[in-house]
């Protein structure tokens, strides 16, 4: 028996050797961090207070980023808190908002990760490192659904209460990835590590992970860190893109840089400069090359012009009245997403919030003027154009003393509801940019 012990301590020692000599042959240096996604109800708290104990290494949150990205960027840190959590908003493909917030999101990632110090980065941040950087070491500890709810009760939360919290976050993890990556938020493919709990507790996840992240391959070796500055430089060049109105999927790879076109455009030669002059600006870029996705699809790239309205809620009962209309807006490049009662107004505006609303009087169900009292007691920003062919003066008398910015007959003459929504659009962002 003693003969065995001493075997195992000596065995044990040799190993502890060969990854030192591993780690001079490699060129690399120990200074590795972690990477926890969130998956509640699942001993994150433990495991985390155990890893950065252990491992020296400084815990780096969702928060952390909100806060770090607000003070860099003077934006509001609730609003990225909104951004990421929750659903992508209807208006986002007019303001490319989710877009150029997760952009800010990884200039500042980049940064930290070619920084010296060592991190536990614990949230949905850890989606937005790269593969590439084989530095860090990208956990999911995950649980089955009954499991999680029985570990929250444990933990002094009710059933139907435990339920609701687990789905919520389950919910927000999938807006999350998917729009990330077009995957779910527990696809082990996301992830270097996936352990399930079962009957674990946080020191034995612990003591998993530890096994893991001492593995040679986990380390800050001169691939890893090239792989960051390509991070970095990625971020400063989709930055750049999303500045001027372009949205579009890039790679870079020492130095080299391209851009993927999802959509047929008119004018291929034309962009085709526009963005490589761009990108060119860019420190450190050797050469620009364009391709087209492999889910190219036929329908036409368009630049988006953030001066312009982008925002803009279309309420009318006649559908084929609104698809018309917003086809001939967004031509103008007036962002439109159009509903077909007031309800539906309604529950869109109490979670995502639109800058101007037109909005006909003459619906079944709820009645216009009674949409525009809700939709200044819900959210008395938005700018309401009245657009009807059947009001009357005191229609409009109500409708202005309710606080409609403009009051419209049908037909429309498209150019001055065009303009009046404008006009709308500069109230609301003169009063935003003056408080």
């Amino acid at each position: 028996m003693k003969t065995a012990n001493c075997s195992q301590k000596t065995l044990g020692v040799l190993y502890n050797l060969l990854i030192v000599v591993s780690l001079f042959n490699t060129g690399g240096v120990k200074m590795s961090s972690l990477a926890l996604f969130p998956c509640s109800a699942t001993l994150d708290s433990g495991i985390i207070g155990e890893l950065s104990k252990t491992l020296s290494l400084t815990v780096y949150t969702d928060n952390n980023l909100f806060g770090e990205t607000a003070e860099r960027f003077s934006v509001n840190p609730e609003r990225l808190k909104k951004i990421m959590y929750s659903k992508t908003s209807v208006f986002n493909q007019f303001t490319l908002e989710k877009e150029k917030s997760i952009n800010m999101f990884k200039q500042i990632l980049a940064d930290k990760l070619a920084s010296p110090v060592e991190y536990l980065f614990h949230g949905f941040l850890t989606s937005l490192i790269p593969p590439p950087v084989t530095e860090v070491l990208r956990v999911l500890v995950v649980d089955q659904k009954e499991g999680r709810i029985e570990r929250a009760i444990t933990q002094g939360v009710n059933r139907g209460e435990a339920k609701k919290n687990i789905r919520h976050h389950d919910v927000s993890a999938f807006y999350w990835t998917d729009f990330l990556f077009k995957k779910e938020a527990y696809d082990s493919s996301l992830y270097d590590l996936v352990i399930p709990v079962e009957d674990k507790n946080h020191r034995q996840i612990t003591k998993e992970i530890l096994s893991s992240f001492h593995k040679t391959s986990v380390l800050r070796t001169p691939e890893s860190q090239s792989a960051v500055k390509d991070m970095k430089m990625q971020a400063e060049i989709e930055h750049l893109l999303l500045a001027n109105g372009h949205k579009m999927d890039s790679r870079v790879k020492a130095g080299h840089v391209t851009l993927i076109i999802d959509n047929s455009v008119l004018g291929f030669s034309r962009l085709k400069n526009e963005v490589t002059e761009l990108v060119e600006q860019v420190s450190g870029v050797t050469g620009v090359s364009i391709e087209r996705c492999k889910s190219y699809v036929e329908s036409v790239y368009r630049q988006q012009k953030f001066e312009l309205p982008s925002k803009v809620l279309f309420v009318d009962d006649e559908r084929e009245f609104v698809q018309t209309v917003s086809q001939r807006l967004n031509s103008r490049d007036v962002g439109t997403y159009g509903v077909f009662d007031g309800q539906q107004a309604l529950e869109l505006i109490a979670e995502d919030r639109p800058d101007v609303m037109v909005l006909d009087l003459k619906m079944p169900g709820m009645y216009g003027v009674e949409v525009l009292r809700k939709t200044k007691e819900i959210a008395p920003e938005v700018e309401v154009i009245i657009l009807t062919g059947h009001g009357t003066a005191k229609d409009r008398e109500d409708c202005l003393e309710l606080g409609a910015f403009a009051y419209l007959n049908k037909p429309v003459n498209i150019e001055e509801l065009s303009a009046t929504i404008k006009a709308a659009n500069d109230k609301v962002h003169a009063v935003v940019h003056a408080s």
